[in-house]
């Protein structure tokens, strides 16, 4: 296990970014990005840039640290912008005049002597458009906006119902009591008044 770890952590690895698909426009000039790491550093060190893993596009050389790739070959609309002598081992180029027959796969392969001829390769998809579309939030923003405002409206509507149909039968349930009442007295003072003229003496002849 221990002779594992040492062994990965002198890799070597190649990093085109955080993502790796880049969109350009037609006729523009594109940057497809390629970084690499070597924890024990690198002498004679070959990278090569393909397209669609078989077109060679672009072949470079690093003798040491010290020194900035020299070219090998390349595409004539292919252009190296990278720098090895920095802090970052960058080898990205400049892809020129993109036309939509570009669009596709470009792999970064690198190999490096030094580390018994360790090789590896990342890869970054490019796509080609007629126009770039800017994304528009404003109508999802309105869109939104409406249906909260709906949804407030709706809630306060069955709140105002709740509190009318309460208040209505609080109304209704104290009318109720009244004729209640009402209809006790009347009764009471009927019962009293025909007791009184059953009690009452006939008049004398």
């Amino acid at each position: 296990p221990g002779l594992h770890v040492f062994a990965t952590a002198f890799a070597l690895e190649v990093s085109v970014g955080k993502t790796n698909t880049v969109m350009a426009l037609n006729n523009s000039n594109v940057l497809l990005p390629c970084t690499f790491t070597t924890c024990i550093g690198f002498q004679d060190l070959v990278f090569t840039w393909y397209f669609n893993s078989t077109e060679m596009i672009y072949h470079g050389k690093i003798k040491s640290k010290a020194s900035e790739p020299f070219l090998v070959g390349r595409n004539p609309r292919v252009e190296f912008v990278g720098s090895t002598t920095g802090k970052d081992n960058n080898i990205s180029i400049v892809l020129k005049n993109v036309e939509f027959s570009d669009a596709g796969k470009y792999t970064c392969h690198v190999r490096n002597p030094k580390e018994k001829n360790a090789q590896h390769n990342a890869t970054i998809f490019l796509t080609v458009v007629q126009k770039m579309v800017e994304a528009d939030n404003t109508v999802t923003l309105i869109i939104v906006g409406v249906v909260g405002g709906l949804i407030g409206l709706l809630i306060l509507f069955m709140l105002i119902k709740r509190v009318v149909l309460f208040i209505i039968k609080k109304t209704q349930d104290g009318k109720k009591e009244c004729l209640v009442s009402s209809s006790g007295n009347d009764n009471t003072e009927n019962g009293l008044a025909g007791s009184k003229a059953e009690q009452k003496a006939p008049p004398k002849a």
